[in-house]
């Protein structure tokens, strides 16, 4: 089983840290899907990452790929079996993501654009985009020690990757000063192996 993927990107963070704590062996493949000679649109169309790669085809997008991974091994379930339970922890999960699908939107708009070619507005409405979220990731955590409240599950992963995505990118973000439960919750993810072993390169 591979992972095919960029070591920056949120979202293949994400799949790997499920793939650990699933304790799921795998070879991680890197992928730049920004160069010339990437050959990403042979496993997904799409041409994005992560994909996983099996003997008998290819999963591609996060979101499947970890669902895909959590049944595959009997230990810890981290997305909940109970429809309630399991709808809360998918709808952290599209949270999470949709901060990270803002903050690369900005990042992106950095890359390609000259300062002066900038769209302020674009930028301020991905910007707006995260601070909403981030204010419902709190209030969701509240002074519970995981996002359920209850147990450890790949909604706390979800979140965990995208404030560590933040983090790297838009360090000059408030949200540490903002929500020092957040912090802490981030402290707690960043104690884990699984967080440690795929700790994305500084830029």
């Amino acid at each position: 089983m591979k992972i095919i993927g960029s070591v920056t990107s949120p979202y293949v963070r994400k799949v790997r840290i499920v793939a650990v704590e699933k304790r799921l062996e795998y070879q991680f493949v890197p992928e730049d899907v920004w160069s010339a000679g990437t050959g990403i649109g042979a496993q997904n169309p799409l041409g994005k990452v992560p994909v996983l790669l099996l003997e008998d085809g290819c999963v591609y997008d996060s979101r499947v790929i970890a669902e895909y991974l959590d049944s595959r091994a009997p230990t810890q379930r981290l997305i909940p079996e109970g429809n309630r339970e399991r709808t809360t922890v998918k709808t952290l999960e599209a949270l999470a993501d949709g901060i990270c699908d803002a903050a690369i939107t900005m990042v992106l708009e950095r890359r390609f654009h000259d300062e002066n070619a900038l769209s302020r507005d674009w930028m301020a409405r991905q910007a707006e985009k995260v601070d909403r979220a981030l204010a419902v990731m709190s209030q969701t955590l509240g002074k519970d020690q995981f996002m359920n409240g209850r147990a450890f599950s790949l909604g706390d992963i979800a979140c965990g990757v995208a404030l560590g995505y933040l983090e790297l990118r838009f360090p000059e973000n408030t949200w540490k000063q903002a929500y020092p439960n957040l912090l802490d919750f981030y402290g707690r993810m960043m104690a884990r192996a699984s967080f440690q072993e795929t700790i994305p390169p500084k830029p």
